[in-house]
């Protein structure tokens, strides 16, 4: 009689208020979605870059599509030659895959050379452990400053519905950094670092409405920054916008269509999709 009693009051709650564990159920997924930044006539990087981003973005995620395959997880990849991807078919590719993370490929720029360093973003609060995982394999393998997991609501993090995750792989505007990143054998140790964090992260939590809300994260060891609420850049943008060459038409449609918010980074791309609806 007493178990019925329990097993009744419980069902009560699963009725009122929902079952009381699915909201921190665990998936393992099984897909990565791999998402090689810029391509096309989008190249990345800032204004007179010498070394273009796009093709150090795809090589990295060539290179972490076959680490991965070779531990047995089915990939996706948005990109997978010098084509340009607009950044709501990136998302549509992402969300059209379940038991799958999504994991965007970058490098940073800034109009200071001595800007170095790795960071690493996501945005809802379930991708915020893979984030963490990513950048501590990419910080160690780099050997560069730490600039911390980031959280911020760019296009391709914000639009996802599964957990997802963009890496900046180090500034080729540094001369240290950009050099490292002309190397064959540096890119196949960053595409195994990412490789790597993922593997640490084999189940993951699944995107709830009030994911991207939750101010309580958890990136492991890794310095954190909330960068949801800053606005900085787009109002720099807003007002230098006049200044702009008409080519800032198809910079528009960047497929990163992100920048850092610090003064070291390049304001590069800016658009009203880098900041929060």
């Amino acid at each position: 009689m007493r178990i019925k009693f329990i097993h009744l009051k419980l069902a009560l709650c699963v009725a009122v208020f929902g079952f009381p564990f699915a909201a921190h159920a665990q998936t393992r997924f099984t897909t990565v979605v791999v998402d090689a930044g810029h391509g096309g006539f989008d190249r990345g990087g800032g204004p007179g870059q010498r070394v273009p981003e796009k093709d150090k973005n795809l090589d990295v995620a060539l290179r972490l599509r076959n680490v991965l395959q070779a531990a047995g997880y089915r990939v996706v990849m948005t990109r997978s030659n010098d084509t340009f991807i607009p950044l709501g078919t990136r998302t549509a590719i992402a969300n059209s895959n379940r038991n799958a993370i999504f994991v965007s490929i970058h490098f940073n720029s800034a109009p200071r050379s001595g800007a170095n360093g790795i960071e690493t973003y996501f945005y809802s609060s379930e991708s915020a452990p893979l984030a963490g995982a990513i950048h501590a394999n990419v910080v160690r393998t780099a050997g560069s400053e730490n600039r911390g997991v980031r959280r911020r609501g760019f296009f391709v993090l914000r639009r996802t519905s599964i957990p997802a995750v963009l890496c900046e792989c180090g500034f080729l505007t540094n001369p240290r950094e950009s050099s490292n990143a002309q190397s064959g054998a540096y890119r196949q140790r960053l595409a195994e670092a990412i490789a790597r964090g993922i593997q640490s992260r084999s189940t993951i939590g699944p995107r709830t409405a009030s994911s991207s809300q939750a101010s309580r994260v958890d990136v492991g060891a890794q310095p954190f920054l909330d960068q949801r609420y800053n606005h900085e850049s787009f109002s720099r943008h807003s007002k230098s916008k006049g200044r702009k060459s008409s080519s800032s038409s198809r910079k528009k449609s960047s497929s990163k269509k992100k920048h850092s918010s610090d003064s070291d980074s390049t304001r590069k791309k800016k658009n009203p999709d880098t900041t929060e609806n």
